[in-house]
């Protein structure tokens, strides 16, 4: 996977949507109807291909970002908030129950 072509990388990112997001909500709150930034999207680009031992530089992982983000426009999963935010459209992302869905987090120490 380390050499890999930038399209490749592309390609790689769009078959995998759902490993990608994973990743970003393990990272991120992502809701259904949330707002999602570009920088969240290029950092999370950065760090998901980091984590598969590829090295991004600052602006290869930010025109991936962007040609990503319209690739999930044109698939409905993005809405077009403004050119740095989205609106995410997918309803598998729906908060399964009403409330805080962090209320019950416990954040290190004591």
């Amino acid at each position: 996977m380390k050499n890999m072509t930038f399209n490749n990388l592309l390609s790689f990112l769009i078959n995998n949507k759902e490993d990608f997001f994973n990743y970003i909500k393990s990272k991120y709150p992502l809701f259904h109807n949330s707002i999602f930034f570009f920088r969240d999207m290029q950092f999370g680009v950065k760090g998901f291909y980091e984590k598969k031992g590829i090295l991004l530089s600052y602006s290869d992982s930010e025109k991936l970002a962007r040609l990503f983000s319209e690739k999930l426009i044109e698939q409905k999963f993005f809405e077009k908030i403004s050119d740095n935010s989205w609106k995410v459209n997918d309803l598998t992302y729906v908060t399964k129950e009403p409330g805080d869905p962090f209320k019950n987090v416990q954040l290190g120490g004591n």
